[in-house]
């Protein structure tokens, strides 16, 4: 073993332990970023060269390597799009909407807003791919081809007019024949303009009563909207107070607009001959008999505006409308891999497939090995400080023994120089 030697693999130690110092000091800088992995350094031993009587001075090398498969803690969030992944799969990502495949790279960090363009990105600028749903809420295509940058600007939900009116009530059977009462419910035209209009419940006989619907009317001004058109229908019971005709079955009014909106047929939906569901016939019990209205509803729906995004655990991405419908718009995939500790790293906390990792094998949240997608929540960094300052010490302390080494061969080759001198 020669000075030479000994200095040269002193050398590789300082410059080991100063890749090690570079690891901990990017560990600890990103102990509260989001996602992060842990970087780690691995040491190996060199030997140059060997003979049988003598060995020569080797060294250190270093490798690099992320703990991919330890989850951080995950913490809620008040945001509500942002997300974790309770699992080992990876949210996919691209680094510009319209990226398309060859632009697919994969992350943790969930910590996705909506920017001014409606898209979902997160802090590094990545924007997350799902899968578009029909009118349904169903994914049609799935795989890496299918998948689309999410977007939730521009949604609307459109007016639609009503089609039908429920009815669950009771016509007091101690009210005189002649007594009439009435109840008021809605009707939503195809433009979305809400119309009200009553319906006038009449005793024309024992055990009979008519139904008459009014023209549409506006709820503020009074004034009439329209036009009602439609027979009187006509409802018997029987001895039991439940319906035994009604006639015409089933029964239905058709209303005219005056705002251009087309005519509506509203079925009249008045319960089930012989059951209680709907329409019954017993007695008030009280001085003055009136009707007693379990439910009126009619369906329908005026147009809305998007009011909010919420994420469920299944990734299901939905969308809430200002008239109090939610639609599912996306469905959000997890990502995982064969050897996720061979992704390479393309920044902070995204990661591109490569051979060593394999291609991403892409399913719908919950499905297969990559976990579920959890809201309003974000993993926090696997950087554990304490450990992080114990490596530190360590690496110091090698720094200064290699520089010790240094030290000792400079003394040395003076004191082979001075000898020639």
């Amino acid at each position: 073993m020669t000075l030479s030697s000994a200095l040269a693999s002193a050398v590789s130690s300082l410059t080991a332990q100063g890749v090690a110092l570079s690891s901990i000091s990017e560990n600890i800088a990103n102990s509260s970023t989001t996602a992060y992995k842990v970087k780690d350094t691995s040491f190996q031993s060199l030997v140059s060269s060997s003979m049988e009587s003598s060995i020569a001075a080797g060294g250190v090398s270093t490798s690099l390597s992320r703990a991919m498969l330890v989850q951080g803690v995950i913490s809620t969030s008040t945001v509500d799009t942002n997300l974790a992944i309770n699992g080992n799969g990876y949210f996919a990502v691209t680094s510009s909407p319209t990226g398309g495949v060859a632009d697919l790279a994969y992350s943790r960090n969930g910590s996705f807003t909506t920017d001014s363009s409606g898209y979902l990105v997160n802090s590094e600028g990545y924007y997350l791919q799902g899968y578009a749903t029909d009118a349904d809420g169903v994914v049609t295509a799935t795989g890496a081809s299918s998948l689309q940058a999410i977007n939730v600007s521009n949604l609307t939900s459109p007016a639609s007019a009503s089609t039908s009116l429920t009815v669950a009530a009771n016509l007091p059977a101690d009210a005189a024949v002649g007594d009439s009462f009435t109840t008021t419910s809605s009707v939503i035209d195809s433009l979305g303009a809400t119309h009200i209009f009553d319906q006038t419940w009449t005793k024309t006989d024992a055990n009979t009563w008519s139904l008459a619907v009014s023209n549409p009317y506006s709820a503020g001004s009074g004034e009439e909207t329209g036009t009602a058109a439609t027979n009187t229908v006509s409802i018997t019971f029987d001895s039991n107070g439940l319906p035994s005709v009604i006639n015409p079955d089933p029964s239905s009014v058709t209303f005219s607009f005056n705002d251009g909106a087309s005519d509506a047929t509203v079925a009249l939906n008045l319960g089930a001959v012989g059951s209680s569901t709907g329409l019954t016939q017993y007695d008030s019990g009280a001085t003055d008999p009136t009707i007693a209205v379990t439910k009126i509803t009619s369906d329908g729906m005026a147009a809305g505006t998007l009011s909010g995004v919420s994420i469920g655990s299944d990734g299901t991405v939905s969308a809430t409308f200002s008239n109090g419908l939610t639609k599912t718009i996306y469905k959000i995939p997890v990502a995982t891999f064969a050897n996720a500790s061979g992704l390479t790293q393309v920044s902070g906390t995204t990661f591109k497939a490569s051979a060593s990792s394999g291609q991403a094998q892409i399913n719908l949240s919950g499905v297969g090995a990559g976990g579920d997608v959890v809201s309003s929540a974000l993993e926090g960094s696997t950087t554990d400080t304490a450990t992080e300052f114990n490596k530190m010490i360590v690496a110091q302390q090698a720094y200064s023994a290699a520089s010790q080494v240094v030290s000792s061969v400079k003394d040395m080759f003076d004191t082979l120089i001075s000898v020639v001198r």
